[in-house]
Parts: C-alpha cells; sequence; structure tokens
C-alpha cells in the first residue's frame, strides 16, 4: 500500500541517534536545549519548548494561555480532534468557528462573531500546511483581549507575508509525528514569545516544578529542593529524540522543496480531471505543504476512497470535523452548527505526498484517480 504520507529516514539521522545512545544522556540532557535552539531558527528566533507529542503541545499551550474552567476557546472543526480536546480536559468550553470554503482554515469573520468576554484563547489550524489568516485573527483575538494560539502541526517552516509561522501567534505548537514534515517519532514543541508564558509552559511540560531558589516559597531547604506551585505533567522529549529532530531540522529546507515540487506537479497533472477541486494558495503565504487535499465533487469521495485502496493507494481523509465525535456530541454539539467546514469535510480526500515519493509513484496515483473519475 502507497502511503499517504511517511518518514524521511537518512543515515544521518541515525547516527545522530546513534550518537546519543553512546553517551551519557538518554533524556533531560544537552541534545534537548540544542533542538529546541535548532526548532527556534525555524520560528523566527522565538524561544520553544519541546514535549512529547503535538497533542502535549496544545495541552502545555493551553496551560501556558491561563485556560481555565469557564474560559472558551474558539477553533476549527476541521482539524484532528487534539485541537479541541485538549482545551476541554482544562475545563474550557470549546466553540467552534466555520472555515473558510477555499482554504479550509479558520474564517477570522466567523471568529469575531462568536468572540466574547469569556473567550481565553483563539486557535487557528494551518489545514494542510498554509498558513491561516493571522493579522485578522490578530485583530479579532486583541479586541476580545483573547491569547492567539497557532496549532503549526502541518506547516513547519512555511510563512505568511514574510513572516516565519512560530512568529505569527501567541503561543504556536508543532507536531513530529512520522506524517509531518519533520519527525522525532514523537513529538512536538511550544513556541512563546512572552518570557512568563514561556516559562508557564517550559514547568507544565515538567511537572510544575520550580527549581530556582529564587521563585521557590522556601528557598532555603537544600541543593536538592524543589517545589510544585501549579500542577504540570511528565511531557520531556528525551535526548535521543531530539537528536533525530535535529537532525530532520538541517533536512527541512530539502523536505519542503520536494513536497512544493510534488504539490506543482499535481497541480498540473489534476487540473483537467473531471469532478476534483485542487487546493487553493493565498497569495501572500508560502506552505509548507503536509497534504494534498483535494476535493472530490458530486458524492463520489466515498467511492473513489474506496477504490484507490482498493488499488493499493493509501488516500486519507482530513478530518472528521472535530464536533462529530460523540465526545463532543454527549456535550451537546449538534451537526450543522459549521456548514463550510461539513461541505469541506464530506468531499476532502488527501492525496499521498512525502519527500520520498517519486515521479512514477505521483504518476500512479494521478492514473488511477483520473481513471476513476473520468
Amino acid at each position: 500500500m502507497l502511503p499517504y504520507g511517511r518518514q524521511s529516514i537518512a543515515e544521518t539521522d541515525v547516527e545522530a541517534v546513534t550518537r546519543v545512545l553512546r553517551g551519557d544522556w538518554l533524556t533531560t540532557g544537552p541534545a534537548v536545549g540544542a533542538f529546541e535552539a535548532e526548532l527556534a531558527r525555524w520560528a523566527g528566533g522565538v524561544p520553544c519548548v519541546s514535549v512529547t507529542s503535538g497533542t502535549a503541545a496544545l495541552h502545555v499551550a493551553y496551560a501556558a494561555a491561563e485556560v481555565r474552567a469557564g474560559d472558551e476557546v474558539i477553533t476549527s472543526p476541521l482539524t484532528f480532534v487534539a485541537t479541541a480536546a485538549t482545551a476541554a480536559l482544562l475545563g474550557a468550553r470549546v466553540v467552534f468557528a466555520d472555515v473558510q470554503p477555499d482554504t479550509g482554515n479558520l474564517d477570522p469573520d466567523a471568529v469575531a462573531a462568536l468572540a466574547g468576554r469569556r473567550t481565553r484563547v483563539v486557535t487557528a489550524v494551518d489545514y494542510a500546511g498554509h498558513p491561516a489568516d493571522y493579522d485578522e485573527l490578530r485583530a479579532v483575538a486583541d479586541q476580545a483581549g483573547a491569547t492567539l494560539v497557532a496549532d503549526a502541526a502541518h506547516s513547519i517552516g512555511a510563512a505568511y507575508k514574510d513572516r516565519p509561522v512560530g512568529s505569527l501567534a501567541d503561543l504556536t505548537t508543532f507536531s513530529f509525528f512520522p506524517t509531518k514534515t519533520v519527525t522525532t517519532a514523537e513529538g512536538g514543541a511550544v513556541a512563546a514569545a512572552d518570557p512568563e508564558r514561556h516559562a508557564r509552559a517550559a514547568r507544565f511540560r515538567n511537572h510544575g516544578l520550580v527549581r530556582d531558589p529564587a521563585e521557590q516559597r522556601e528557598p532555603d531547604v537544600g541543593g536538592w529542593h524543589q517545589e510544585v506551585h501549579e500542577f504540570g505533567l511528565n511531557y520531556r522529549l528525551p535526548d535521543v529524540l531530539c537528536a533525530l529532530g535535529i537532525s530532520q531540522l538541517r533536512r527541512l529546507a530539502g523536505f519542503r522543496e520536494r513536497r512544493r515540487e510534488l504539490v506543482s506537479r499535481y497541480n498540473v497533472l489534476l487540473r483537467d480531471v473531471p469532478g476534483l477541486t485542487l487546493p487553493a494558495q493565498r497569495a501572500y503565504v508560502s506552505p509548507s505543504w503536509h497534504l494534498y487535499p483535494v476535493r472530490v465533487r458530486d458524492g463520489r469521495r466515498r467511492e473513489v476512497y474506496d477504490r484507490m485502496r482498493a488499488a493499493g493507494i493509501g488516500v486519507q481523509v482530513n478530518y472528521v470535523p472535530a464536533y462529530w465525535h460523540p465526545v463532543f456530541a454527549d456535550l451537546g454539539y449538534r451537526r450543522g452548527l459549521c456548514p463550510r467546514a461539513e461541505a469541506y469535510y464530506a468531499e476532502e480526500l488527501s492525496l499521498p505526498l512525502f519527500p520520498d515519493l517519486t515521479d512514477a509513484q505521483q504518476d500512479r496515483v494521478v492514473e488511477t484517480l483520473a481513471g476513476i473519475l473520468v
């Protein structure tokens, strides 16, 4: 089965991991800081906190934004459920705003219509690797007195109006799952420009521990002393995975370029295939394509999905609207809430896209898809 996404592991990646395995630190060692520094270079110089997954990154970001019970978090339903679930786990009420019909990104006008005095956070999702409209979302968040969060699980290395993802929101989360552009096997990170938010994120990912005597309530107990002022969790990313991340980040420019080439080829090869809508791109955005999301019109998405899979081509659907999951339905969320997101989902199909995809494999995907639709 040709997958829709997969990691690209080179000998340099293996050597980087092996060096750590032969060293003194498997976790909480020097590779962690080195990885965070390398990631900050891609995030416009914004300091980063590494964590164990993209889901952990969202949880940490919401904690750093001081999301509490009774707060509202406005986000897109066209995302993996973790974007909303991690806010709900902190006691927030998740408010789903509709998306732009072409990019699938959060619609600033829809957010503005829902924002109010309880809005603590507005979370955009850079769907497929195409950054959201951050200037408009910033204006809405500032008007509401809310923190702007970017779920950039798809968009590492991308830019919006020549500004890198990581520097566009108050807090930005990344994911390094194997299907993503850069992988640490499992892993994630939070970029936070504000020192206080960065400190809260760093504490939350490490049980909430306070080790600096200047910040402790009883600083003179002894050198072993540590305190917990607010609860946190163990979301530490170990050195062995950070070493892989450092090596992968050094290949990020090449990964992005190959994905761009493949997207350009898809655009040319599929432009005349009937019944398809190809992904949109804003002129002021430089995407970092994680997905190639086509729209299959005329109610044929299920048929095309099944026939492509039967032909050994691992297409995927991204995503079931978050509030369609029973956990949200049981909380009273109903279908029809965000009609544009639901219409997007009804047609969406992600074609294989990863750096090691060959032109011949891509041609096979196109020929199979065209043969079904023509």
